[in-house]
């Protein structure tokens, strides 16, 4: 599956390094570049971007700014001659940190990192199908979709409720539920997104998983209970 990318950077040579190793890439399209960060900021909100190529010292809006100025938040790939800013990138959740003059192979690195976060449902049939997710600054961890069973809201955080254990992870709800499967997993609260073959019991307006209740909240009622009778009519 193709994904697209956008560079944002001041400096045209720098553009033109990142262009030409994107040359050598697959599955990864490069749709837009821009020398200052509020042109991008338009762009990225009205048009599908998968990742960004980011610069840090830029005028008028700065890189790191420009992260907590994003509504919709593609994977970030910093870009900089400055090896300082690392530890503030990766607080704002960056995917990868590149430092000027940018390597072939440390563009790859950064690229496979990319494909393992995004890695969904890309395995052949007979595999499971996982995840990666950030847990903290270094870690990336592997997570089988088949055991997830819920899915819970922390403010900025998300906790991974699973059959081995819990995962915290810098993200949002809506965003992470947009990046699994829809035909197994479904949205009930604004806190809450639920696993739906793990389901036990449905009761009134709560869910029970392995032992947990889960409300569903009153405006994702209908949908939930539409999904519910989809599933249980493809599984009869």
């Amino acid at each position: 599956m193709i994904k697209n990318c956008v560079i944002i950077d001041d400096e045209p040579l720098a553009i033109k390094v990142i262009q030409n190793h994107l040359r050598q890439v697959k599955n990864l399209n490069l749709i837009h570049t821009f020398g200052n960060a509020i042109d991008g900021l338009s762009f990225i909100e009205e048009n599908k971007v998968d990742v960004i190529f980011l610069d840090i010292n830029m005028p008028l809006l700065d890189g790191f700014n420009f992260i907590k100025s994003l509504v919709k938040k593609p994977l970030i790939i910093v870009t900089t001659a400055h090896s300082e800013y690392a530890v503030e990138s990766y607080e704002l959740d960056v995917l990868d940190y590149l430092i000027k003059p940018i390597s072939f192979p440390r563009f790859i690195t950064a690229i496979n990192k990319f494909h393992r976060a995004i890695n969904y449902e890309i395995n052949p049939a007979d595999e499971r199908s996982y995840i990666f997710v950030k847990t903290d600054l270094r870690k990336m961890q592997k997570i089988f979709l088949d055991e997830i069973l819920a899915i819970e809201s922390l403010k900025d955080y998300l906790k991974i409720i699973t059959l081995s254990g819990k995962f915290v992870i810098l993200k949002t709800l809506s965003t992470f539920t947009e990046e699994l499967p829809s035909k197994n997993f479904v949205r009930i609260h604004r806190s809450y997104t639920i696993a739906i073959d793990k389901i036990d019991t449905i009761q009134g307006n709560t869910v029970k998983i392995d032992g947990a209740k889960y409300v569903i909240g009153r405006t994702y009622s209908d949908a939930f209970k539409e999904r519910i009778a989809k599933h249980i009519n493809k599984t009869n």
